[in-house]
């Protein structure tokens, strides 16, 4: 059995979800998992801080907005009457649950609620239209098998014992519609994966069932060389590995989550990246396998921090870095790239939250400097050590890029430097002239 993950693009609208039933309808067995229609959880999002605000004609009005789309996508995708009661009943009551919450206490419980709703609606109303249209397929709920720990992370055995149990339930079909993003955490309660869940969840259930392949579908045609929105003629990249393409997504390429790599690299499943609008382009394979020495593509991570950490008590003093990481660990404020010398730290950041706090720390036995509005322009590919010239390639075309900070020697398929942002589409511009 394969996955295959839409993005809210692919059931934006009624044409779009007409399409995803041609798609998907070929007799072979596969789970779907659907996010919520395009710029529904932002809908939602709004509304939700409309109502931690207590701004309740605000939330009372977006809701109103929102529902008049979703009714109109109904009236739109539906012919038949039965359907578009059924549609229409569906609306009322999700609609109806929501306005609820403008009538009381709304706390962080509230809220994760309210952001479920995309995933359930999207889900059941395209369920209606492949029942319209006599495609069988079973609407399997994902929070009766997805679920959370106590630290946020993925329950796996939770997940496979309950996956294999709810299928189990169905002998003998083939089409399985499920929601992206959302799932119950450690109290049982509604939760989510956060941003980016419904690739996580693909590739979490697809680990969980041992999938065949794992198909994310978006509306661009595999992981592209460099950033098209910023640079004319990329390409798509035909093969990555698991590690490059981990190193992408964390980096800037945007249709990948970070977090979903992980679950299908345990256990070797492969993840192909394809094209809702053209279906027949060849897409990114992502395997175990590198597809030998090479550059593949170049991606750009903005909103960075850089820290500069100085202290003539560093010399030769074991226990320095220690004391400086464990200050980044309390705050859980993750480090992106360092650069050390004898007397000073260089590090990076893409979270503010907590800087204050962390300088303030710092200063207690150091000198810190703090520069922000960077890039960090990464470089990935397969960089073997006994591979001769890529530094020199990547370095002689930002030659006329002035670089605040370079890592190298970290990993085997990553070469990064931070540059100020504004200067992240000429060094992108750059290194496609002098890498591709």
């Amino acid at each position: 059995m394969k996955i295959f993950k839409f993005g809210g693009t692919s059931v934006g609208s009624a044409e779009r979800m007409r399409a995803l039933a041609g798609l998907i309808n070929d007799g072979a067995p596969k789970i779907v998992v659907l996010s919520a229609m395009a710029g529904t959880t932002n809908a939602l999002v709004e509304i939700a801080n409309a109502l931690h605000a207590k701004e309740t004609g605000r939330a009372n009005a977006l809701i109103d907005a929102l529902e008049k789309k979703y009714r109109e996508v109904v009236a739109e995708l539906y012919g038949a009457e039965k359907t578009l009661g059924r549609g229409g009943e569906l609306v009322s009551f999700h609609f109806m649950e929501l306005r609820s919450f403008t009538l009381g206490t709304f706390t962080g419980k509230e809220e994760r609620k309210v952001l479920a709703g995309g995933e359930l609606l999207s889900t059941a109303l395209f369920h209606f239209y492949l029942e319209e249209k006599n495609i069988d397929s079973v609407l399997l709920p994902a929070l009766d098998f997805m679920r959370i720990d106590e630290n946020e992370e993925p329950d796996m055995e939770h997940i496979e014992a309950n996956a294999a149990k709810e299928l189990a339930k169905y002998p003998g079909k083939k089409l399985f519609i499920t929601q992206g993003y959302i799932c119950r955490n450690a109290s049982g309660e509604t939760d989510n994966l956060k941003r980016g869940g419904s690739d996580y969840t693909a590739t979490i259930l697809g680990a969980a069932i041992r999938a065949e392949e794992i198909q994310i579908w978006t509306d661009i045609d595999g992981m592209h060389n460099n950033d098209p929105r910023l640079v004319r003629n990329t390409r798509p990249i035909a093969e990555l590995s698991f590690d490059e393409a981990a190193e992408l997504a964390y980096f800037g390429a945007k249709i990948l989550h970070p977090t979903c790599i992980l679950p299908a690299q345990l256990r070797n499943i492969p993840v192909r990246l394809l094209n809702t609008m053209q279906p027949e382009a060849r897409g990114t394979l992502i395997t175990e396998r590198s597809s030998g020495d090479d550059i593949k593509a170049v991606a750009a991570k903005d909103g960075i921090t850089a820290i500069k950490i100085k202290s003539g008590r560093m010399l030769l003093a074991y226990g320095f870095l220690r004391a400086v990481f464990e200050i980044f660990e309390r705050y859980k404020t993750p480090i992106d790239m360092i650069a050390t010398s004898e007397v000073a730290v260089s590090l990076t950041i893409d979270s503010r939250t907590n800087l204050d706090a962390i300088v303030a720390e710092l200063k207690g036995f150091c000198r810190v400097e703090v520069d922000d509005g960077l890039s960090i322009i990464c470089v990935v590919g397969s960089f073997t050590a006994e591979k001769e010239g890529y530094a020199l390639k990547i370095f002689e075309a930002l030659k006329n890029i002035p670089i605040r900070m370079i890592s190298y020697g970290g990993s085997e398929n990553n070469v990064s430097v931070l540059v100020d942002t504004k200067l992240k589409q000429k060094a992108l511009l750059a290194l496609n002239q002098g890498l591709f």
